[in-house]
C-alpha cells in the first residue's frame, strides 16, 4: 500500500517552468513556445504559475528528440504527437475491450432477449 501511495505523490510532483528549463536544458521561452503552440499544456496554479507534470517533462523531452535528434519541424512534431497520443487512447480502449471479453459476454436482458427472438422471427419469416 506504501508502493501505490508514494506512487501517487510522485505523479502529483509538479515542477516550475524554471527547473524544467534546466532539467530538459532550453530556454523557458522556448518551453512558452511549445505551449501556445499547444504541443505541451501544463497545468496552471492560482497565480496562473506553470506547473508541470513528471508527463509533461517527458513530453519536452520528447519535444526535443524529435527536434534536435531527427530534425523534425514542430509542425510535424505536433502531427506525431497527436498520432501517439490517438495510439495511446486505442491502446487502452483495447485493453479495456478485452478486460470485459475476458469476463465473457454481457449477459442479456429480458427485453434485449425479447427484441433478439423478435429480429431473429422476422429474418426467418422473410427466408
Amino acid at each position: 500500500m506504501e508502493a501505490q501511495q508514494m506512487r501517487r505523490e510522485m505523479e502529483q510532483i509538479t515542477y516550475r517552468i524554471s527547473m524544467v528549463a534546466r532539467m530538459v536544458e532550453c530556454h523557458p521561452q522556448t518551453l512558452r513556445m511549445y505551449e501556445r503552440l499547444g504541443l505541451v499544456e501544463p497545468r496552471r496554479s492560482q497565480a496562473n504559475i506553470r506547473l508541470y507534470s513528471r508527463e509533461d517533462v517527458e513530453r519536452v523531452r520528447q519535444i526535443k528528440r524529435l527536434t534536435q535528434e531527427l530534425g523534425v519541424n514542430l509542425a510535424g512534431v505536433e502531427v506525431i504527437l497527436r498520432m501517439l497520443d490517438h495510439m495511446d487512447r486505442l491502446q487502452e480502449e483495447i485493453k479495456r475491450l478485452q478486460e470485459a471479453l475476458a469476463h465473457g459476454p454481457p449477459a442479456l436482458g429480458p427485453a434485449t432477449e425479447r427484441a433478439a427472438r423478435e429480429v431473429e422471427v422476422m429474418f426467418k419469416e422473410k427466408s
